[in-house]
């Protein structure tokens, strides 16, 4: 029998196995979503807690996306592509799970600096060390978020070379659509990586999720050293240092985000007594006790801003409301959009009206006015509840949790009718508030109004931001309104306006001068304060011919807003 031998030129070539073939992928797959993931979250703790613009988020996402492309290339410099992918993996999870937490620890500790100098030296609170090296201290750590984007950004843009090299190397023919097929694996991945971001994460403890998305890391390379055991160098030093990183996560899991929140409340001068991270916001409650048998202080920050204090709130909520339902013929139904802590709720109710609907986005923030949380300090929820009068818990009142652009259109449906609207929403200081400063969502608005109703917007800061401040009178007039502006100085804000606007017949400053009293009386507000605060310096609008309007996508007003508190050196407040 004549013996026969294949030789290895003769030899069929051995191709790659499907169930690595599916594993890689998957592992691809995961990896980009978890990129996604961390490109979310950093950008949403420098929104949430640094109060940073919406520009910042695009900061964050094209930092990483340049720094991943800079991986890509600096991948061909890593000789092993098997060791390379599992100590990659390893510092993508401990970096990832500890970017916020180091982040929030620099930049309390940058706050606290100052105040920690001025007890060693025995300085008097008002002679804290500010500027000079501290100074640079402080600002320098704003951008820390930005240095682990850049980080993170230049190993995740390794991960798909060297999954492409290991997927050729288990091959001994040419992949024809290696490049392709991974990149599928990764276009597909980060789409999920989205969804769990926006269906499960916001929702949760920003430290948690970051423990979470680096736990998928972990297991990456957990599941790559097992199945490619042979190929790896120092295998077992890897495992270890796998199981000691495991062990750090559970930590961080565990303890984390508690850590995270009292580095994050080195922020806040005064004690910070509760926070709460809601679905679109974060929510920061001090308190600062006063003695002598006053009561303590308490304030709420919205994303690091200062949203009320309970000292002056009472100032600002009685110029917004009252001047506008003092201008309407009627009081019977009032439409408030924002205003979700039912501080201006509660002085609409002084007017005893039939009917007032309140249209806030955010449901966490509403449902914690209206019943508070067990876990709230007890002393917090019943000042909440005295502060806003349990107004929420009205049955006059109607909320309706919804995108104020959309839920607008739903009540213009319905055909209903407002004697008075009041807009209590946030400043326009990033990209999407700025739609709610626009004409064509004041031409909204004016479907809704009573043709004797008035209409007050909060319009920011006339001191620190004119040309926004102006902006928004010139924007509801090119909506059709007649409009007057006038402001007062709220303590915990500063110089603050609102815009006041009619449909018809004479303008809200002259049905108010009409009065001779207040319809319902106040604390602080009286007519003659309403009648002094139509009165701007003889100056004031002497450039108003050469601010525009805010028409829907322009930003016009975002960019003024921008640019007036920059110049002014002020502060977002709201």
């Amino acid at each position: 029998m004549q013996e026969t031998s294949l030789t290895p030129s003769a030899a069929k070539p051995s191709r790659l196995g499907w169930f690595d073939d599916v594993l890689l992928l998957g592992i691809m797959a995961v990896l980009a979503g978890c990129g996604l993931i961390y490109e979310y979250l950093l950008s949403h703790y420098a929104g949430r807690i640094l109060g940073a613009l919406e520009a910042a988020i695009y900061t964050m996402i094209g930092l990483m996306i340049v720094s991943m492309g800079l991986g890509a290339f600096a991948a061909r410099k890593i000789r092993d592509a098997f060791t390379g992918f599992v100590i990659l993996e390893l510092t993508v999870a401990l970096c990832g799970s500890l970017a916020i937490l180091i982040t929030a620890a620099v930049i309390g500790f940058g706050q606290q600096l100052p105040l920690m100098i001025a007890n060693t030296l025995g300085l008097p609170p008002d002679q804290l060390p500010e500027g000079g090296m501290i100074g640079s201290l402080q600002k320098l750590s704003e951008y820390l978020p930005y240095v682990w984007g850049v980080l993170l950004g230049l190993m995740i843009g390794m991960e798909i070379p060297l999954i492409a090299r290991v997927r050729q190397s288990l091959s001994d023919e040419h992949l024809l659509h290696n490049a392709g097929t991974i990149y599928g694996a990764d276009y597909i991945g980060a789409g999920i990586g989205a969804a769990i971001w926006v269906g499960f994460m916001l929702a949760i403890d920003i430290q948690l999720a970051a423990a979470l998305t680096a736990s998928f890391n972990l297991l990456a390379g957990f599941v790559f050293i097992g199945r490619f055991w042979p190929k790896i160098r120092r295998p077992k030093l890897l495992l270890t240092g796998h199981f000691i990183v495991t062990g750090i996560l559970l930590v961080l899991a565990i303890h984390g985000p508690r850590w995270e929140q009292e580095f994050n409340n080195l922020l806040y001068k005064d004690k910070v007594v509760y926070a709460k991270a809601t679905r679109f916001q974060q929510l920061t409650f001090t308190e600062r006790l006063r003695g002598n048998g006053l009561p303590p202080v308490y304030a709420l920050y919205i994303n690091g801003r200062l949203q009320f204090s309970s000292i002056d709130e009472h100032i600002y909520h009685a110029f917004l409301v009252h001047p506008t339902l003092a201008a309407s013929a009627r009081h019977n139904k009032v439409l408030i959009i924002g205003g979700g802590d039912g501080l201006g709720l509660k002085q609409v109710l002084h007017w005893e009206p039939e009917q007032v609907t309140l249209l806030d986005l955010d449901v966490g923030l509403v449902q914690l006015f209206k019943s508070p949380d067990t876990d709230m300090p007890e002393r917090l929820s019943r000042a909440m509840l005295t502060l806003n009068g349990n107004a929420l818990n009205d049955p006059r009142v109607t909320v309706i949790n919804d995108d104020a652009f959309n839920g607008v259109d739903k009540l213009i449906a319905t055909g209903v009718k407002y004697d008075a609207i009041i807009v209590d929403l946030p400043d326009p200081s990033h990209p999407d508030l700025n739609k709610l400063y626009s004409d064509y969502f004041y031409r909204k608005l004016k479907e809704l109004m009573s043709s004797d109703g008035a209409l007050t917007v909060q319009s920011t800061s006339p001191y620190h931001a004119p040309k926004a401040f102006i902006s928004v009178a010139k924007t509801l007039a090119l909506a059709g309104f007649d409009v007057k502006q006038y402001h007062h100085n709220v303590p915990s804000f500063g110089e603050w306006g609102w815009s006041i606007a009619t449909a018809g017949g004479l303008d809200a400053q002259h049905r108010l001068a009409k009065l001779t009293e207040l319809p319902i009386k106040d604390d602080w507000l009286t007519l003659g304060l309403v009648d002094g605060a139509f009165e701007f310096p003889a100056n004031f609008y002497k450039d108003a011919a050469k601010i525009k309007p805010n028409e829907l996508g322009s930003l016009q007003l975002y960019h003024y807003h921008l640019q007036d508190w920059s110049e002014n050196q002020g502060l977002n407040l709201f």
